[in-house]
C-alpha cells in the first residue's frame, strides 16, 4: 500500500465521481473534509464517507472532517440535525453562570458527536479558540466564545472534551489566533499590528492552554510583530517561534483552506509555501480537480515528524462514553431555552 500524502481533500458532490475515486486511490490524501454541497440525506452522507475511506484503504481511523460549530457555520442542518447556537451564545451562558456555560459547551459537542459519528464523520473542526476583539470581522464574529482569553480557554476545553467523550477528535482553530481580523481572509489578507506582548497575553493563551490536543488549523493572518511578510500559514517563523515554541504545540498542524485568497500565488505555490513553513498538512476544500492535482503535485508523502503526528491522530480516536443521547439532548435544549 502506498503512503499517504500531506493533504486533506474535499470532493465536488453527494457521491464520488469515477475521476475522484481514481484520484484518491492514486494520490492517497491522508483524510477528507465535507461541506454543505456534500450533505443530502443521512444515508447518503454515510455512503459518501464510506466511499471516501474505501478509496484509501477503508480504515475507520481515516480522518473525515467537517465544520460543525453551530450558528452559521454548521454544515449539516435541520431537519437532519437540530440547529445549534453559536459560540457567542454559549459564552453568554458562561458569563452568567460559569458552571452552566461549561456544561452547555460540553453538551453541544457531545451532541455533535452523536450526530456526526453515525454518518462516518470522526473529526469536528472545533473549538474556535480565537479571542475576539471589539469590531472583529464577521468571518469570526459570533463564532468566538468571547473577548476574554480565560473564557475562550475554558469553553474551548469543554467543547473539545465533549467531542472526545463521543468518540470524535477536535481541531483547534485558528492557530495562533484569528480574533483581531478586520477583513475576511477568504478574500483578503488580514494584517495584525498588535505587539508580541499583547498577542502572548491574549490571542495565544487559549492555544497554549490546550497545546496537548492532537490537531490544530492555522490562521491566514500576518502578525507584523513576528513576520511582516508572510501569514502564519506560510511563515516558518510563526510556526517555529510561536506555534511550536511559545505555544508548545507538537500535534498535527494543518492549513486553513489553501484556496482562500489571503494566500498569495497559485495553488501550487501556496501548497509549497505551507509545507516549507513547517505545517504537516495542506487542506483543500473545494473539490475542484485542477486544484486538487496542483496540491498533490506539490506536497510530499508523509514522513518524519509529520508522519509521527499523523499516526498519533489515527491512534488517538477515543471510544464513545456510552451516554444516553436522548437525556443529554433534553438537558441541553432545556438549558438553551432559558439562556
Amino acid at each position: 500500500m502506498s503512503e499517504s500524502k500531506s493533504f486533506i481533500s474535499g470532493c465536488k458532490g453527494l457521491s464520488l465521481t469515477d475521476d475522484e475515486k481514481a484520484f484518491f486511490r492514486n494520490e492517497r490524501p491522508w483524510g477528507f473534509i465535507l461541506f454543505g454541497r456534500n450533505i443530502g440525506e443521512p444515508a447518503q452522507v454515510a455512503d459518501l464517507t464510506a466511499e471516501m475511506r474505501a478509496c484509501i484503504g477503508g480504515g475507520a481511523d481515516i480522518p473525515v472532517l467537517i465544520d460543525q460549530e453551530g450558528g452559521r457555520v454548521q454544515r449539516i442542518k435541520p431537519p437532519h440535525v437540530q440547529q445549534y447556537p453559536n459560540a457567542a451564545a454559549l459564552g453568554a451562558i458562561y458569563r452568567a453562570d460559569e458552571e452552566r456555560g461549561l456544561r452547555a459547551a460540553w453538551l453541544m459537542s457531545r451532541l455533535h458527536a452523536f450526530d456526526l459519528l453515525r454518518l462516518g464523520i470522526n473529526v469536528d473542526c472545533l473549538p474556535v479558540l480565537d479571542v475576539a476583539v471589539p469590531g472583529v470581522h464577521d468571518v469570526i464574529g459570533n463564532r468566538a466564545y468571547g473577548q476574554e482569553p480565560e473564557i475562550v480557554s475554558a469553553m474551548g476545553k469543554a467543547a473539545s472534551d465533549g467531542l472526545k467523550a463521543g468518540g470524535l477528535l477536535p481541531i483547534m482553530k485558528h492557530m495562533p489566533g484569528h480574533g483581531r481580523t478586520m477583513v475576511d481572509s477568504h478574500h483578503d489578507l488580514p494584517v495584525v499590528h498588535a505587539s508580541r506582548k499583547e498577542l502572548e497575553a491574549c490571542d495565544f493563551v487559549p492555544f497554549r492552554r490546550m497545546k496537548d490536543e492532537l490537531m490544530a488549523m492555522s490562521a491566514h493572518i500576518v502578525f507584523t510583530a513576528i513576520d511582516a511578510d508572510n501569514p502564519a500559514t506560510t511563515s516558518a517563523k510563526v510556526v517555529e517561534e510561536v506555534i511550536r515554541g511559545h505555544i508548545g504545540f507538537d500535534g498535527l498542524l494543518m492549513s486553513d483552506d489553501v484556496s482562500m485568497n489571503a494566500l498569495r500565488g497559485d495553488i501550487a505555490e501556496r501548497s509549497r509555501g505551507i509545507i516549507a513553513a513547517g505545517l504537516d498538512m495542506v487542506l483543500h476544500c473545494h473539490g475542484i480537480m485542477d486544484e486538487m492535482v496542483a496540491v498533490t503535485e506539490n506536497v510530499p508523502a508523509l514522513a518524519g515528524e509529520s508522519l509521527r503526528r499523523a499516526n498519533a491522530v489515527c491512534a488517538g480516536f477515543p471510544a464513545p462514553d456510552g451516554a444516553d443521547e436522548e437525556a443529554l439532548r433534553e438537558e441541553f435544549n432545556a438549558m438553551i431555552a432559558v439562556a
